[in-house]
């Protein structure tokens, strides 16, 4: 690990999650940083946006919702997907993954989506 690189991507990460992240110790953290982040979506080729399309399509599939809980949000704040794009992908994803996940998927969209909203109008 490189100081620029763990740099880089501590700087990816705050883009990504759209808030502050400190760097902190540890093997996984660092791996963390300084592949996923500095290395993987750092890389040319894909936008931030077709990125995050990608990773919700795979959390979604594999029901991980506390994961879509942290980057749904980030997609409203980063303004990478709207809300109307965020309750299409829950129709659209529902006849991939199943009607269950799906189900699920599609009150956490409209939940994220009034918390935000509501954040939004407060502050």
């Amino acid at each position: 690990m490189t100081d620029d690189r763990r740099q880089r991507g501590l700087e990816m990460m705050r883009q990504v999650y759209g808030w502050d992240i400190d760097d902190a110790p540890g093997d996984f953290f660092g791996i963390t940083v300084d592949h996923l982040f500095a290395d993987i979506w750092a890389r040319p080729g894909l936008s931030m946006r077709d990125r995050r399309l990608l990773l919700l399509g795979a959390l979604a599939g594999r029901g991980l919702n506390d994961v879509l809980d942290i980057q749904i949000p980030a997609a409203l704040s980063n303004s990478e997907l709207t809300a109307a794009e965020l309750r299409e992908i829950a129709i659209f994803l529902t006849h991939y993954i199943g009607w269950p996940l799906g189900a699920k998927l599609s009150v956490q969209i409209d939940t994220l989506i009034a918390q935000h909203e509501k954040r939004l109008k407060s502050g």
